[in-house]
């Protein structure tokens, strides 16, 4: 294999002399005289092919490196970047629906053409210690300018003789990543709000730290209202707290989040000026409760005039909307 490094390409008459490139994007072209080791695409008629407007053709699938692979090739250039008078040639991972979330593969891609005079090969590289990073977002890489359509069309160069030429592959694994781990956030358009009334009564009679109310349903979720007549935390003493929690803690997958907009509400029963408190948060089997340890003063609670506390009874409303819910791929 001949190499020589220049500064760029200069003259299109130099890759078809010397099959032999370095440009200032560290892109190497060499000559071979070896075939390509894994795959190899020869098409007749090329003229046809661009008569016909095929803007892309995708080979057959091949395999190397414990992964499947195909060659991508744009015969009049690779309009999505807008590439203009050259070929554009890729390589593309196959299949990849396939394969465990998070996979990462690092690879050297070397794509050849031949030249039928010399029976040699075009190779087409990055400089040395550069590996191409395929991913979920980056299924498709390689050469956006493989070879100007000048050189290419020329029969005097070799690549295209009688309206054939052949295209071929080699893609060495150099490093694989799998993390499998991910996760997905799906949002709810338009999520109706779920309202619950809850009355406790003989509030003042009983000596328990928290009252906690039935179930309800929100975005298939249970939830509770759980009230601390004696205050909670910095509210201890002087104030009711009053959170929202969610109730089905222990069924949710590890990682899950479900993202939700609610409002606690204590009514008055007397005039309708309900005191309340709206928040937005992320429930989590480490976050399954949220609220406000100083929800309502003792001294507002027990004023007769606010309607908050009618024959002992306390009537306490929640209005939840589940936003989204996060959940491991």
């Amino acid at each position: 294999m001949k190499l020589i490094g220049v500064t760029c390409i200069s003259t299109i008459q130099q890759i078809a002399m010397d099959g032999i490139v370095a440009d200032k994007d560290g892109i190497i072209r060499s000559t071979s005289d070896a075939p390509p080791t894994h795959y190899t695409v020869k098409i007749q008629l090329f003229s046809v092919l661009l008569k016909n407007v095929v803007e892309k053709y995708d080979s057959g699938v091949f395999e190397a490196g414990g992964y499947k692979w195909k060659l991508v090739l744009y015969p009049n250039g690779n309009k999505s970047k807008n590439v203009k008078e050259h070929i554009s040639l890729y390589l593309a991972i196959a299949d990849a629906s396939s394969l465990t979330h998070g996979w990462q593969v690092y690879a050297v891609v070397r794509l050849f053409l031949l030249d039928q005079n010399k029976d040699n090969y075009l190779i087409v590289q990055d400089a040395p210690g550069r590996e191409r990073h395929f991913h979920r977002l980056k299924l498709e890489l390689g050469f956006d300018q493989y070879i100007p359509l000048t050189v290419f069309n020329d029969a005097s160069n070799g690549y295209l003789v009688e309206d054939s030429c052949v295209f071929g592959a080699e893609v060495f694994v150099c490093k694989e990543t799998i993390t499998g781990k991910g996760e997905c956030l799906s949002m709810i358009k338009d999520a109706p709000p779920v309202r619950h009334v809850w009355k406790v009564e003989s509030f003042s009679k009983s000596n328990e730290e928290c009252y906690r109310s039935k179930v309800s349903m929100a975005g298939d979720h249970k939830w509770k209202i759980q009230l601390y007549p004696k205050g909670r935390h910095h509210g201890t003493n002087t104030h009711l707290s009053l959170y929202l929690a969610l109730a089905n803690v222990s069924t949710l997958t590890p990682g899950s989040k479900i993202y939700v907009e609610f409002v606690l509400r204590i009514q008055d029963q007397l005039q309708g000026m309900h005191v309340s408190g709206k928040a937005k948060h992320w429930f989590s089997t480490s976050q399954r409760e949220y609220g406000w340890p100083r929800f309502m003063s003792f001294i507002y609670l027990n004023n007769t005039s606010t309607g908050c506390l009618v024959k002992d009874v306390c009537v306490v409303e929640a209005e939840v909307t589940v936003l989204g819910i996060s959940g491991a791929l």
